[in-house]
């Protein structure tokens, strides 16, 4: 145990300091006033080590990820040890160091032993042993995902119905500066009504109880071949465009609408159809007979690929689990670049301004025996 903590405290130590300094350097006077605002008040509680819960309410483009990479910056370069933890692996390639809550903190944790933990290590008696503990997110985005729950199970699977949440001090930020930085109007309107949508300003139809849009807020289209031909226009001539392909989704709530949809989309492209199937077996031999081969195969669970895993050159995938972290993180797009009978070789699929290439043999944990060669 002191050996894995002492791994745990030497890896959070080999930050370049002399970059840290210069990273802080530039970026600092780029911060606008809310942004210094929250940096200042944070960096007071670390140096006088008072600590404390925060939650940065923040909506997308306010500059969430710019402000806590120079907070982490800045602890760091004073060679103290900064977590950064995040809910999936793509949100914590965004941050340097980071990582999955679940992997640092090896998740469930009892949490009343966790306060008490950090209290000890810290020799601090203060309520997480002075540590300063910051969660940044937007109250205005979906509820957690409980499957098979009603929406009172997502409501208190919430932070603020922790009871930890009288405890937490809220700071926020307001101004959008990828829209600000881009000045494109258009943007600056479309920003300001997700807003009013998160707040609750948008007028509501009192009998169907869904929100009123305006007509200046998108575009409806009238069928799914409609929707796939507004975002994927003459996908068989584009769909070897990586560019184009990283740009666009389509987004759906129910898996079996994005199934409809990836189907038809594919049935686009004119390359040859493969099917790779996946290899399921009970691991308790005495349920072999109980739950036989042809019944695994017809399971469909969320998170999981189907049995039968249809694919064409250039059809996206997403990688649900990676073994070979942290060098491809799941949630990455790619895109089919060869289909052989044991090897798929893929792209991955990045924006316009992170086109890195990759080179990854890895196996993923998922029900197939086919391995993926990442280019």
């Amino acid at each position: 145990m002191r050996d894995a903590f002492n791994q745990e405290v030497h890896r959070e130590k080999l930050y370049d300091l002399h970059t840290l300094k210069e990273l802080i350097q530039t970026n600092l006077p780029l911060l606008n006033e809310q942004q210094k605002y929250v940096f200042d008040t944070l960096m007071k509680v670390t140096n006088d080590e008072t600590g404390g819960i925060y939650f940065l309410d923040a909506p997308g483009g306010t500059g969430k990820t710019f402000l806590i990479s120079l907070i982490l910056a800045k602890i760091r370069s004073q060679n103290k040890i900064a977590l950064a933890l995040a809910s999936s692996g793509i949100a914590a390639t965004l941050l340097k160091g980071g990582r999955t809550a679940h992997s640092a903190l090896k998740f469930p944790l009892n949490i009343q032993s966790f306060r008490q933990n950090l209290k000890d290590l810290r020799s601090n008696h203060n309520r997480f042993g002075g540590a300063m503990i910051l969660l940044a997110g937007d109250f205005r985005q979906t509820l957690p995902v409980i499957p098979r729950l009603t929406p009172a199970d997502e409501l208190n699977a919430c932070l603020k119905s922790s009871n930890l949440w009288k405890h937490v001090k809220v700071l926020h930020l307001s101004k959008n500066m990828r829209v600000e930085l881009q000045n494109d109007q258009s943007g600056i309107i479309f920003s300001k009504q997700l807003i009013d949508i998160g707040n609750g300003k948008f007028p509501i139809d009192r009998l169907t109880g869904c929100i009123n849009f305006p007509q200046s807020f998108c575009q409806l289209t009238r069928s799914k071949d409609e929707l796939i031909q507004r975002v994927f226009p003459d996908v068989a001539r584009n769909y070897r465009n990586h560019d184009w392909l990283s740009e666009r989704a389509i987004l759906a709530a129910k898996n079996i609408d994005l199934n409809e949809l990836n189907f038809k989309i594919q049935e686009q492209i004119t390359d040859e159809l493969r099917i790779y199937k996946s290899v399921v077996s009970a691991t308790n031999q005495d349920d072999v007979v109980n739950y036989p081969p042809e019944f695994l195969n017809s399971l469909d669970f969320p998170g999981l690929i189907p049995h039968n895993l249809q694919l064409k050159v250039g059809s996206v995938v997403i990688m649900l689990r990676n073994i070979n972290q942290p060098r491809l993180c799941n949630g990455t797009r790619v895109t089919i670049k060869k289909l052989l009978n044991n090897v798929i070789e893929a792209t991955i699929l990045k924006g316009k301004y992170k086109r890195e290439d990759v080179l990854i043999p890895c196996i993923p944990m998922i029900p197939t025996d086919v391995p993926f060669v990442f280019k």
